[in-house]
């Protein structure tokens, strides 16, 4: 793959720009999802994916129910600077790629593929930089017209990407493979080495990309685990694992949310010289 430059990433992380020229803290859109509990509907957002955003991306975040719609999508994107595609136990509705539901026992969540698709598109025709952590990352690519492997573990040669739900949450989001990155790419360099450790718990992958994207990174079984959009001006992100886990013991995690926050930050300081 050619060098492909990222102009986000051509500075270190500098927290003192957001105190340059008056300048306000970004403001960064997450979508939540649906859960039930004891016979009641909410809408959540678990408390892992916020907190690097807050202390390590140094943004505000705006948590939007997916439940009611996109009638008010214009108006959530009007108020941020910034998209953040969380992870999630539901999967993406098959049928959004042309297939059929492989996986009837797992939870779907409709309401969020409804809402999130149409965020992207959004999203990346404003220009606003996006980070998707696993689910978020399979939204962006169905979003773009992939699909996805709904059975990474029935394939051979795949390695088990699922985690162990007997175990306990620690040993869950255990660092279990390495992931290489690909060569000579802006995020090789944000990443500083050609090889990471990384935890693994989703069953499903990435199978053909969407139009546009890239890969950034794979597993040593050859998944697909890092991707982005090198034709479009603004931060895009996708990884398959989960670095919002413990993100603050984690200096590749830091390095990334440092990232998405500057990148926040360049959208308001143009907002600012418009």
């Amino acid at each position: 793959m050619p060098n492909i430059k990222n102009p986000f990433h051509s500075h270190t992380h500098d927290a003192s720009l957001e105190f340059s020229c008056g300048m306000r803290k970004p403001i960064v859109l997450m979508s939540m999802g649906a859960q039930e509990r004891s016979g009641h509907e909410y809408q959540v957002m678990t408390k892992k994916y916020i907190r690097p955003l807050v202390e390590h991306a140094l943004c505000v975040p705006v948590l939007a129910p997916t439940c009611f719609g996109v009638d008010d999508l214009a108006l959530y994107l009007s108020m941020v600077d910034g998209v953040y595609l969380t992870g999630a136990g539901s999967n993406i509705d098959p049928s959004l790629y042309g297939q059929e539901n492989l996986t009837p026992e797992k939870t779907q969540d409709q309401d969020r593929d409804r809402f999130d698709l149409p965020l992207i598109y959004a999203a990346l025709e404003m220009g606003l930089p996006l980070f998707g952590i696993c689910r978020g990352m399979q939204e962006l690519n169905v979003a773009l017209g992939g699909d996805m492997h709904q059975k990474l573990y029935a394939l051979p040669g795949m390695r088990e990407h699922r985690e162990d739900y007997n175990a306990s949450v620690t040993q869950q989001y255990a660092d279990v493979h390495m992931v290489k990155m690909v060569a000579d790419t802006w995020f090789a360099k944000l990443m500083q080495q050609e090889e990471i450790a990384v935890n693994s718990l989703h069953g499903q992958g990435i199978k053909t990309l969407g139009k546009g994207l890239q890969a950034l990174a794979h597993a040593e079984d050859g998944l697909i685990e890092a991707v982005h959009l090198p034709e479009h001006k603004q931060f895009t992100l996708g990884v398959q694992w989960h670095p919002e886990w413990q993100a603050a013991q984690n200096p590749f995690s830091i390095r990334m949310f440092e990232a998405f926050g500057d990148a926040c930050r360049q959208a308001v300081v143009q907002k600012i010289r418009k």
